[in-house]
């Protein structure tokens, strides 16, 4: 048995135990340093356990590489699932990571990361330096080779191409880098790929919805990848969710697939998300087709975000299964997932379409925005092959006859700019209601609203509800959505309090909030189960009059 100094951490007792017995559960949430190696490993690493005297416990592999440590070449500490912490956390630090996962850093550099952030360049790194161990540079640097390695162990990309797919600025700074991370070249990390594995990379080929390349993202790249999930995963919940909300055309979704249209910073993508692996490790197979290899990163940090697969769903699920009111759906549905965003300004659309309608109501004006607005994305394509792998019957019941989501990929959602110009011959309903979505279209095109992964939660619904026809209910929505908020209890939904009357639990807002605050820090996974219990697959598809202004 090991021994600790006497009077140790508590912190460092926990993570030393979590490594003692190689706790897959802690792979992700932080790293483990070995000093007399030089190397860091994920908790899990099955190596012998070191001392705890050559130990020190990193938040991020930049902290780890500031160090002086590289990469175990035999656990990868850095394909595994990301932190949770920069959802839970609505701190400058956690806004700075989920900005620096999407390629901020590569995009405007550490000046536009700060501006971005609302903080000077100085503050910044003196923050980051102090919370996490390292400055935004050797963050992004670290993000880079991680993204680095991807593409050279899962892709025949050209390793020159890599270098500058994944954001470094030369070819000698790609091979330090991966170099001083990896204890390899890139060519070595390339041979050192399991033999025999599928490569993905598919520049002339057929792209993710199976019709031919040049007419979906011309002069694009596909690539395939595997994304790890932390377990316990609900992964049919998730895409019963997106099912539901399915736009022909943009979108496509059953039980174990889902795939979509979506604008990346360098242009437009095509991206295939299918359930992979086991219950114990459970993944997602994601193919796409992208304009730009430059990008992957910010692909990866969506659909992560979009899937919540980072989620910490051992210790949401028992903090929530202490209510007697949800043990039992806890029980039967393990790691339940609040579904992100894509896209933030999509996302705000679709909240401020949907309120006070019924989800079907929402996605028939939806899809007929979507038709008639939409950037076309293949011209003159029948989609046949798209057509034939679509599924589900728009509700995400399980179905997977023909029904909205089945169509041909054929078009990008709108942009604010078509929406502002030409949304008023489109959209029906009452004039103020349309009113409210062509406000909201003009102030995301002058820069007078902005929606940004690094924005808090305050900021967010502040700028929202400061605008006519946003309320409450949208500003909390878009925020659980985009920021991936994990305390939010939309109480004026009225399908979610049917869903709390079900179970037992106070139906009227007041006292459902009263009750859900001891559901605190995770509220918004409390409500999904609420949204389930409704029979409306985690939908807040009526809402009361009061949702909006």
């Amino acid at each position: 048995m090991t021994i600790l100094p006497a009077g140790p951490d508590p912190v460092f007792a926990e993570r030393f135990r979590a490594v003692s017995s190689r706790d897959a559960r802690f792979d992700g949430l932080f790293i483990t340093g070995v000093h007399s190696t030089g190397i860091y490993c994920r908790p899990s690493c099955p190596a012998a356990t070191p001392k705890p005297a050559n130990v020190s416990f990193y938040l991020t592999s930049a902290a780890a590489h500031e160090a002086g440590l590289r990469a175990c070449k035999r656990c990868l500490p850095d394909a595994v699932p990301g932190s949770p912490d920069w959802d839970i956390r609505d701190d400058l630090a956690a806004r700075a990571m989920r900005l620096i996962s999407d390629g901020t850093v590569e995009r405007a550099g550490v000046p536009g990361l700060a501006r971005r952030l609302g903080y000077s360049e100085r503050h910044l790194t003196r923050v980051l330096v102090t919370e996490l161990g390292a400055g935004p540079l050797a963050l992004a640097r670290a993000h880079r080779a991680e993204t680095a390695r991807v593409l050279l162990t899962g892709t025949d990309v050209p390793i020159t191409d890599v270098a500058f797919a994944a954001g470094f600025g030369s070819v000698r700074q790609f091979n330090d880098t991966i170099a001083a991370v990896y204890d390899r070249t890139p060519t070595e990390l390339r041979r050192a790929r399991p033999s025999g594995a599928h490569t993905g990379t598919d520049p002339v080929g057929t792209d993710p919805i199976g019709r031919e390349s040049a007419q979906s993202v011309p002069s694009g790249t596909g690539i395939d990848l595997q994304l790890p999930a932390r377990a316990p995963f609900d992964g049919v919940g998730v895409l019963r969710f997106l099912a539901a909300r399915g736009l022909a055309g943009v979108e496509q979704a059953t039980d174990a697939r889902y795939a979509r249209t979506l604008r990346l910073p360098a242009g437009p993508a095509t991206v295939e998300l299918t359930l992979s692996g086991t219950a114990a490790a459970p993944s997602v197979a994601c193919r796409a087709r992208l304009t730009s290899l430059a990008d992957l990163a910010p692909l990866v940090s969506r659909v992560r975000r979009l899937l919540d697969l980072d989620a910490d769903s051992r210790a949401i699920d028992l903090a929530l299964g202490r209510d007697p009111a949800l043990a039992a759906g806890i029980a039967a549905t393990p790691g339940m997932r609040v579904p992100g965003s894509m896209d933030p300004e999509e996302t705000l659309f679709r909240a401020l379409i949907g309120q006070q309608v019924s989800v079907a109501s929402a996605r028939t004006a939806l899809t007929r925005l979507a038709a008639a607005l939409g950037d076309e994305l293949v011209p003159g394509s029948d989609g046949d092959d798209a057509k034939n792998r679509g599924g589900g019957d728009g509700q995400g019941h399980g179905a997977t006859g023909p029904g909205p989501t089945a169509a041909p990929l054929t078009r990008l959602f709108p942009t604010a700019q078509r929406i502002a110009a030409e949304g008023r011959g489109v959209l029906r309903g009452p004039a103020a209601r349309i009113d409210a979505i062509i406000g909201v279209a003009e102030a995301l095109c002058s820069g007078d609203l902005v929606l940004s992964y690094g924005q808090t939660r305050e900021e967010l619904e502040t700028r929202l509800t400061a605008l006519a026809g946003i309320g409450p209910w949208t500003a909390g929505y878009v925020a659980l959505r985009v920021l991936g908020s994990p305390d939010i209890l939309l109480t004026s939904d009225l399908a979610l309090r049917q869903g709390a009357g079900r179970l037992g639990l106070p139906a009227e807002a007041r006292q459902l909030a009263r009750h859900g605050a001891a559901w605190a820090p995770w509220r918004s996974y409390a409500g999904m189960h609420l949204w389930r219990a409704a029979g409306a697959t985690a939908t807040p598809a009526q809402r009361d009059p009061s949702s909006g202004r």
